[in-house]
């Protein structure tokens, strides 16, 4: 048995370890965890999100309505910015690097054309995410990780159920001279579906889009499906095919609201949906995480958005949200 000496001095230290430990602002700060001295805070975190989008483009409204929502959410200040020039894109890239940006995400519609402009944010040390198109080039070219579709799988899978659905001759629309992914996708579509004929159009021009997709529809009545791959050109396709008085079905890669609004009517009979919100706001995770924590993502594969389809079985359900610019 302790002695009463004994007792009254260990309740004594006790009571002296509570005062000390509740003594406010002259209280000793606890030893640091870990977390208070990553490299970077998220608020000093700068990051550049160039594409190759077009300017008023749907799709990439969506893209940049991803990355600027993560933005704001993890307090990283996000600047983006698009030009469909490959040159032009480059220079972005280029004068990113130049303001010494804490990362970059960029879209690689045009690989070769980007090739020395990464490089260079890659040996200044900037931290890459390549998004949309480019994947077979994006670790070649030193980026952490690519965010998007399988192109040539998604191409399969549209080629697949337009087969299924009994078409037998397919137009596949390509709309940007140049761009790696758009071939790809025509080509899956081919390798599923079989009768495949390709027709170049410049998004840019939709007038001149729509007349040539009229003009080729009318020329050959055994098309029986039309393969858009953009919203745009879609709704240019569905005007042309009325006014060539084609029996050619159309579906489409990505989605707004007026796609949505097309599958409801039947105008166009599915939607390729690469959840493009994802490819604009998973990249700015990605880089938060690896600027302040040093995680890296996919493992030297890409983080594949898609695709997924949005057809009548379950429009209604994508249709709120497309109507608010997050898919």
């Amino acid at each position: 048995m302790k002695s009463l000496t004994a007792k009254k001095w260990m309740l004594g230290l006790a009571a002296g370890l509570v005062l000390t430990a509740c003594s406010g602002p002259t209280a000793d700060k606890p030893a640091a965890t870990g977390a208070a001295d990553a490299p970077a805070q998220s608020g000093d975190l700068r990051i550049a999100v160039i594409t190759h989008g077009s300017a008023g483009d749907a799709f990439w409204n969506v893209v940049k309505n991803g990355s600027e929502a993560a933005g704001k959410q993890l307090g990283v200040k996000v600047e983006y910015n698009s030009d469909g020039d490959p040159g032009a894109q480059s220079k972005l890239i280029d004068n990113a690097v130049a303001q010494k940006v804490g990362g970059l995400v960029v879209s690689m519609a045009n690989p070769e054309a980007l090739k020395t402009s990464i490089g260079n944010a890659v040996k200044a040390g900037i931290p890459v995410i390549t998004i949309n198109s480019g994947e077979d080039r994006s670790a070649e070219f030193g980026a952490l990780a690519h965010v998007g579709q399988s192109e040539g799988l998604a191409g399969q899978g549209a080629g697949q159920r337009l087969k299924a659905a009994g078409k037998t001759k397919l137009l596949c629309v390509i709309h940007e001279a140049g761009n790696v992914g758009q071939n790809q996708r025509c080509d899956g579509a081919k390798q599923s579906f079989g009768n495949v004929q390709t027709l170049q159009v410049d998004i840019n021009n939709p007038t001149d889009a729509q007349a040539r997709l009229k003009a080729a529809l009318q020329s050959d009545p055994s098309i029986d499906a039309v393969l858009a791959l953009n919203s745009q050109v879609a709704a240019g396709a569905i005007t042309a095919a009325k006014g060539a008085n084609s029996k050619a079905q159309v579906a489409t890669f990505d989605l707004n609201a007026d796609v949505v609004a097309a599958i409801k009517d039947g105008s166009i009979l599915f939607a390729v949906d690469q959840q493009q919100y994802e490819q604009g706001y998973l990249p700015i995770v990605f880089l938060k995480l690896y600027k302040e924590n040093a995680n890296t993502i996919g493992g030297g594969k890409p983080v594949q958005t898609g695709p997924g389809f949005v057809d009548k079985s379950n429009v209604d359900a994508i249709a709120p949200y497309a109507q608010r610019g997050t898919r």
